[in-house]
């Protein structure tokens, strides 16, 4: 065991109040695309950026709705991955000796939730979640009811159609989804934070360190004391600040430094 890998595997067995952090790489290992990767299919002709916005909802949304759609069942067709099922297990680790463990995520599939992790915060909103454009009003939707499946051919350009609100009746529901210029989530952003302040350790997981504000979040608990490791497979950023940066994935590190409880 490297020097770096047991200094952190003691800080995790010292921690009662512990904070993870997560972005597109803890997904990445279950076959989630990152955000930025290319697409395939129609999707290759747009950059993501012209898919997640309101006003590209507004100009075409059985066709922003497709995407979403395409994207709900993608996650739909892929499993957690070791390291999901490693924080999932530590949490209920935790719980049994009165600690805590929050989940904090940029993503916006369930692989925490279905990887053993409950009351996860979803900072960027969720694929599985719906609410209307125009009242605000929650809605549920099967994403599964279109037909659309995580290979489908997008080439022919058929798009399935939106779906209206049943509250206003004149709205259509979107993916409940932060899009570019919009606002995080009021209450998971504050419970973040409001944990953070907490922590006595935050482990950052997969995160580039690029989308602000969720990028600042390990900085919170740093400042109040808590110590921090870093697990990405390439240096970020929040690298030198980090108390320990490990080189490596979730699904390799995570059980590595939980061996004793997972």
């Amino acid at each position: 065991m490297s020097s770096h890998i047991q200094r952190a595997t003691e800080l995790v067995a010292e921690a009662e109040s512990v904070v993870v952090l997560t972005g597109a790489g803890m997904s990445a290992e279950s076959g989630v695309p990152t955000f930025r990767d290319a697409q395939t299919g129609l999707w290759q002709r747009f950059a993501p950026e012209q898919l997640a916005t309101e006003e590209a909802f507004r100009a075409n949304p059985s066709m922003v709705w497709t995407w979403y759609v395409w994207r709900a069942m993608l996650v739909d067709s892929v499993d957690p991955n070791a390291g999901h099922h490693a924080i999932g297990t530590w949490q209920q680790h935790l719980a049994a000796r009165d600690g805590s463990l929050t989940v904090a995520t940029q993503n916006v599939d369930d692989l925490h939730e279905r990887g053993g992790a409950q009351d996860v915060l979803h900072l960027h909103g969720s694929l599985h979640s719906y609410r209307c454009l125009e009242c605000g009003t929650p809605g549920t939707f099967d994403p599964a009811s279109t037909g659309i499946t995580a290979d489908q051919d997008f080439d022919h350009e058929t798009f399935v159609p939106t779906v209206h609100c049943d509250h206003c009746e004149l709205g259509v529901l979107r993916p409940n989804v932060v899009w570019f210029g919009e606002s995080l989530p009021e209450q998971a952003f504050a419970a973040a934070v409001s944990a953070l302040q907490q922590a006595q350790l935050v482990v950052v997981v997969g995160s580039s360190g690029l989308v602000q504000p969720a990028a600042s979040l390990p900085l919170i608990a740093h400042e109040a004391g808590a110590s921090l490791i870093e697990i990405n497979p390439a240096a970020t950023t929040l690298s030198d600040t980090a108390d320990i940066y490990i080189p490596s994935t979730a699904a390799v590190a995570l059980p590595e430094l939980l061996a004793d409880i997972v």
